[in-house]
């Protein structure tokens, strides 16, 4: 055998199994890709499937992506350290057409190069998504470093399960704190909730007046009482819980019988849709320079500390 056939020999023996191995690295980056993403979402607990009102049903599935393993790198090296040894075995009968130790040295780094470099991502990552905060209602700090956008529906009970138990201890720990803020945009969903966009009005209209939140936690507090009336009806408590709250009586009527904020609250629910939510309450957390994490319906409070205390320590 002349010296070309023992390189051709040894080329099968090395380059063969490293092709394999290479190839199904090269798929299992590509299967992995996911180019269409544009904001997190959260992996806490799974939630209840009744923690949230939907608007619009979907389903979706998908195959089990295969992860890039430290095994797959420990086999590589493998496949060549057992071809190598058996290629220099078979040279070293060859006499003056022996490989040298350098030359395997040589070859070796060669491939792990070419492997680092097919493994580099050839899709780059997106700039983190920004969500609005428009210009409605703010609990807390507008200076606050940290954003809780929440998407709501003020005739959702899952919404009001939220207010009752888990936005307390938010305020609580974080926001009064100063380090978070908490923006309420609105989210009717009309077809099912026919009093949200009214309760939404008067939500509006009291915080012309200074009291958004008050009006906010009467509203959830005192849904049982309005939700089910006719839109007339809940009208005219709305205005009883302005009276509660000392607000202009005349200010506040004309405000919500003529619907001043109605077109606001559209806009809001627009927003909403174009950002993916399909139902209530829902949550994105964060600031425009890091990105935000999405919450879906009344997760416990333990689901936004973890993200809120990791997002404060970055």
């Amino acid at each position: 055998m002349d010296k070309g056939d023992v390189n051709a020999y040894l080329l099968g023996i090395l380059i063969t199994p490293i092709r394999l191995i290479m190839s199904q690295i090269e798929h299992t980056i590509v299967d992995a890709a996911d180019p269409n993403s544009n904001h997190a979402k959260t992996t806490p607990d799974p939630a209840p499937p009744d923690n949230r009102t939907t608007n619009t049903s979907s389903s979706g599935g998908g195959g089990t992506k295969t992860p890039i393993t430290s095994g797959m790198l420990v086999g590589l090296v493998a496949v060549v350290a057992v071809a190598a040894f058996f290629a220099g075995y078979y040279i070293s009968d060859m006499g003056s057409d022996k490989l040298t130790q350098e030359d395997l040295d040589e070859a070796m780094s060669d491939l792990e190069l070419r492997l680092l470099q097919n493994m580099l991502p050839t899709v780059q990552p997106e700039p983190p998504i920004q969500i609005s905060a428009d210009n409605d209602p703010v609990l807390g700090s507008p200076n606050a470093p940290i954003t809780i956008i929440e998407f709501s529906d003020f005739q959702c009970p899952f919404c009001a399960r939220f207010s009752a138990q888990t936005l307390p201890l938010l305020s609580e720990q974080y926001i009064q704190t100063g380090t978070v803020k908490l923006v309420y945009r609105d989210f009717p969903i009309q077809n099912s909730h026919p009093n949200a966009v009214p309760a939404a009005v008067a939500a509006e209209c009291a915080n012309e007046q200074g009291h958004f939140k008050p009006m906010h936690d009467m509203l959830f507090a005192n849904q049982a009482q309005w939700s089910g009336q006719d839109t007339s009806q809940a009208v005219a408590l709305f205005n009883q819980y302005a009276g509660e709250l000392q607000l202009d009586h005349e200010v506040f009527d004309t405000c919500l019988t003529t619907g001043k904020y109605v077109n606001e609250i559209l806009m809001d629910l627009e927003d909403g849709r174009a950002y993916g939510v399909t139902g209530t309450p829902n949550f994105f957390i964060g600031n425009d320079d890091i990105g935000y994490v999405e919450i879906t319906g009344a997760q416990p409070f333990e689901s936004f500390k973890r993200i809120l205390d990791a997002q404060i320590g970055t």
